[in-house]
């Protein structure tokens, strides 16, 4: 079972000019910005709607020094470029999510979201005690 949500994109992969796959997440209860899933390969026309918002991170990104792996159960990381974690998409997702609230399989990426601020997407829900 699948539904659209939104999320925040904290990096790529590819570069900032044509991203291949966008990284997502969503902020905590505390405030920090965590990850919670990446989008599948994003067809040409997406990334380049996509592009001209992307901006490269600043120092003090909230996932610097983060590494990302390329997959479930995979040891290999992703080379990623982060960025300001100011665009909002919209996905489809599958409702499946891991104890932490990360999607379990990737997002298939809908729209950008300018209507909406970083603010107005959903929290991650509190983590089990």
């Amino acid at each position: 079972m699948r539904e659209t949500s939104e999320a925040i994109v904290g990096a790529v992969t590819g570069p900032l000019t044509a991203p291949r796959t966008l990284l997502l997440g969503r902020y905590d209860t505390a405030g920090q910005l965590q990850y919670v899933g990446r989008t599948t390969t994003m067809a040409r026309t997406a990334s380049t709607t996509v592009a001209p918002r992307l901006v490269a991170g600043q120092p003090g990104h909230p996932w610097t020094g983060w590494s990302f792996s390329a997959g479930w159960g995979s040891r290999e990381t992703l080379n990623v470029t982060l960025v300001e974690p100011a665009l909002v998409v919209e996905v489809g997702v599958d409702v499946a999510r891991d104890a932490s609230g990360r999607w379990r399989h990737p997002a298939r990426w809908h729209r950008t979201r300018p209507d909406l601020a970083v603010t107005d997407v959903p929290h991650l829900p509190p983590s089990p005690s």
